[in-house]
């Protein structure tokens, strides 16, 4: 009798620890097969102060070569990460697909409103109750991308192949499932296809095929999926707060506020990895002897702990703090930010008002940053009576969120450990390097 009860002890106890235990021993197993390069920021030996004087430094300009986790990335991204612009060296092929990106996106902030409310009218799925909020809002923002590269309507089968090939990539980021290639080279081989029909100039230098991986990698991947990403965070945080929420409906200045605190609490980047072009030399301001970062240092920039520094409270959401000493949701302006930078935030601002228009959000589910359960939330259309039930299905919803994390966190563990090995003996951005392909 009492080992029966201790079972059932046990098993009654495993989401409090287990997710945390698996978590902790996961990136144990990631850093042993990864290797103990990286030097964090903020971290033991430069805390957040430092921070900035980092990354903006001129020599911290390395993107993929000499580091063990490029490979990782490589693999999670492929195909085209070889010519993905966040992996490209700083070099003339950098700088022809920077300036085509930015003239793609380039448009006035009226524009951007007004092709996201569209977006959000020709794509959202009909759904209301228990949604998954990244999978409610990727179609939206599959839709949004394809309009800004093709400047006309997406058809519904193709706007299928973009959130197939997104989503594919995200689940493979969390390690919540492993890569289905066929799902991305199916969007590769069509937008091959109609490459033609694209108004843009594409870059000049690069074959057919690399400007078809171009175009998948920066918008019909990482614009999807990071618009993606950001908009259900977003929703997650008002479901959350429903004061917040219903106080935001009509007020553009407080929901600016509380998608600015959201990017704060979970930025979409959790690490950015850089490698010193050069070496480093930092005084400590103190009079003491300078330290020296050597050349081919990798540089592990945690946005996270970085954008908790300086703040009361700091896991507190506070849509009405005053300042924000340490914001950098789309990195550093010296060292190549996100190219949607500008774009972006009016987007999300706008697709959020949109749908708060339609409908209320109501979440117990847990939200953390790179948020594997995809942000599950209630969704009910605005002006429907309450139902009776709410309590209970919220109630529901949170006993089914934390036993969907224990097995989540184990499959997140075997797989990720899966693809962690995979991805170092395939070593595609070492190999890449080696064969001289990347210069």
């Amino acid at each position: 009798m009492l080992v029966l009860v201790s079972l059932v002890l046990l098993l009654v106890s495993l989401p409090s620890w287990l997710p945390g235990a698996v978590v902790a021993l996961r990136g144990r197993v990631f850093a042993r097969v990864n290797g103990t390069e990286g030097i964090t920021v903020p971290g033991d030996r430069f805390g957040p102060s430092r921070f900035m004087e980092l990354y903006s430094h001129p020599a911290a300009d390395g993107r993929s070569r000499g580091a063990a986790l490029s490979d990782l990335f490589w693999y999670w991204l492929s195909p085209g990460a070889e010519i993905h612009q966040e992996h490209l060296e700083p070099g003339p092929r950098y700088d022809e697909v920077a300036r085509c990106t930015r003239r793609v996106l380039r448009m006035p902030s009226r524009t951007a409103d007004g092709l996201a409310a569209r977006s959000v009218a020709a794509a959202l799925p009909p759904d209301t109750g228990l949604v998954r909020l990244r999978d409610l809002v990727m179609p939206v923002w599959a839709e949004f991308y394809y309009r800004v590269v093709f400047d006309r309507p997406c058809p519904a089968e193709v706007r299928g192949m973009i959130v197939a090939a997104a989503d594919d990539v995200a689940t493979a980021l969390k390690c919540c499932g492993l890569r289905h290639m066929g799902r991305r080279n199916r969007l590769t081989d069509h937008l091959e296809r109609v490459l033609d029909e694209v108004p843009h100039e594409l870059p000049a230098s690069f074959s057919r095929r690399e400007r078809a991986l171009y175009l998948q990698g920066t918008f019909f991947v990482t614009g999807v999926v990071q618009s993606s990403e950001a908009t259900a965070h977003v929703l997650m945080t008002l479901a959350r707060h429903p004061d917040i929420q219903e106080r935001a409906i009509g007020d553009d200045k407080l929901l600016a506020h509380a998608i600015e605190e959201t990017f704060r609490m979970f930025p979409l980047f959790g690490i950015a990895h850089r490698v010193t072009s050069a070496g480093i030399t930092l005084g400590d301001g103190e009079g003491e002897q300078d330290e020296t970062i050597p050349a081919g240092s990798v540089l592990c920039f945690d946005y996270v702990k970085y954008q908790r520094s300086g703040y009361p409270d700091p896991d507190r959401f506070d849509p009405f703090r005053d300042q924000r000493p340490a914001y950098i949701p789309f990195g550093v302006a010296a060292n190549r930010p996100c190219p949607a930078w500008h774009l972006a935030p009016l987007t999300v601002q706008a697709v959020v008002r949109d749908l708060l228009s339609r409908y209320t959000f109501a979440t117990s589910a847990g939200h953390t940053r790179s948020m594997p359960n995809r942000g599950p939330c209630l969704v009910t259309p605005r002006g429907a009576a309450p139902s009776r039930l709410r309590p209970l299905a919220l109630a529901g919803l949170r006993v089914r969120d934390r036993w969907e994390d224990v097995w989540r966190s184990l499959v997140q563990f075997v797989l990720g450990t899966f693809m962690v090995v995979h991805a170092r003996h395939l070593r595609l951005c070492a190999r890449h390097f080696a064969a001289g392909e990347g210069r």
